[in-house]
C-alpha cells in the first residue's frame, strides 16, 4: 500500500523576499510540486532562490477542481506544497478548501509557519494585542459593509481587517460615521521599501490620507470599544456640550462629531445623549 504523500501550507514573504523561513526553503525544494495562487508571482521567489520543483496554479476561482487532482497526487505518495502570492495560505487567500479535503482523506497537513501581513501589522501598531480578532476583507458593498461594522461597535477586542487601497477612504468613513473618534492603524506597503504606518484618531487618519492615492496592500486596525461607567460619560458630553455650543459656526451635526472626538465615543452614543439632554429640558 502507498503512503499517502503530505500538503505542506508553507508562508512566502509578504514583499521582502529575505522574509522566508530556512525551512521553507528546504520544503519547496523537496516537495514533488508547488500549487501557487499566480504561478507568475511564485516563480519570482523561487528563481530568487533557485528552486526548480515544477509549478500548478491554485487559486480562489479553481480551487475546488483542482484540490481533487492535488489529493489524487497525495495519494500516490507524492508531497504537495502550498503557497499564495504572499504570506500564508488560508488566511484570506486560497488553500482552505485542500487543507479540509486532505484532512478529510486522512493526508497529514504540516504548516510551515512564517510572515502574515495581519500578525506583521498588528505587533507594531501599539494598539491592544492580548485580545483581538481578524475579519479579512470587509463586504465591498457599502449597506453590507456598515452593517459590519455596526455589529462590532462595542466589541472591546482590537479589530483587524484587510483593505483595498481603492475602497480605503470610504472604510474609514463608515468607521468614522458609526465607531466615532476611534483610534486606528493603517498600515500599507508592509516589509517594502515603502512601508507605512500611519497611526492616529479616525478624524485624524482621514486628514492625513486626504488627496492621497494609497497604493499596496493595507491593513486596517481599529481600538476596541473601552466602555466607561455612563453616568461619567454623560457628564463629560454634557460639559463638553456646553463648552463647544458657545462656539458660532457649529450645526447639530458638527458638535456631536467634535464631542466624539474630543471624549473618544462612538457618534451615536454622544448622538444619543445630547437628544436625550435636550428632551429632559
Amino acid at each position: 500500500m502507498t503512503t499517502p504523500g503530505k500538503l505542506y501550507i508553507v508562508a512566502t514573504p509578504i514583499g521582502n523576499l529575505e522574509d522566508i523561513t530556512l525551512r521553507a526553503l528546504r520544503i519547496l525544494k523537496e516537495v514533488s510540486l508547488i500549487a501557487a495562487e499566480d504561478t507568475r508571482r511564485t516563480r519570482i521567489l523561487l528563481n530568487h532562490y533557485d528552486i526548480q520543483t515544477p509549478l500548478t496554479s491554485l487559486y480562489e476561482q479553481n480551487e475546488a477542481l483542482k484540490s481533487a487532482s492535488l489529493l489524487l497526487r497525495l495519494k500516490e505518495g507524492k508531497s504537495v506544497a502550498c503557497v499564495t502570492d504572499a504570506g500564508t495560505p488560508a488566511i484570506s487567500d486560497p488553500g482552505y478548501l485542500l487543507i479540509r479535503r486532505a484532512i478529510d482523506a486522512g493526508i497529514d497537513v504540516i504548516p510551515i509557519p512564517g510572515v502574515s501581513a495581519l500578525i506583521t501589522a498588528l505587533c507594531a501598531a501599539g494598539l491592544p494585542t492580548d485580545h483581538f480578532v481578524f475579519h479579512g476583507f470587509l463586504p465591498a458593498k457599502t449597506a453590507k459593509r456598515k452593517t459590519v461594522i455596526q455589529a462590532l461597535a462595542e466589541d472591546t477586542r482590537t479589530q483587524v481587517f484587510y483593505e483595498s487601497p481603492r475602497r480605503l477612504r470610504a472604510t474609514l468613513c463608515a468607521l468614522k460615521e458609526i465607531l466615532g473618534s476611534r483610534h486606528i492603524v493603517v498600515a500599507r506597503e508592509l516589509t517594502k521599501l515603502h512601508e507605512e504606518f500611519i497611526r492616529g484618531d479616525l478624524h485624524d487618519v482621514l486628514s492625513a490620507l486626504d488627496e492621497r492615492d494609497i497604493k499596496g496592500e493595507v491593513t486596517l486596525i481599529v481600538r476596541g470599544y473601552q466602555a466607561q461607567p455612563i453616568i461619567n460619560i454623560r457628564q463629560a458630553i454634557s460639559e463638553c456640550y456646553d463648552k463647544f455650543s458657545a462656539e458660532k459656526g457649529l450645526s447639530k451635526r458638527d458638535l456631536v462629531d467634535r464631542i466624539a472626538r474630543e471624549l473618544d465615543l462612538s457618534r451615536k452614543i454622544v448622538y444619543e445623549t445630547v437628544h436625550q439632554g435636550n428632551t429632559e429640558e
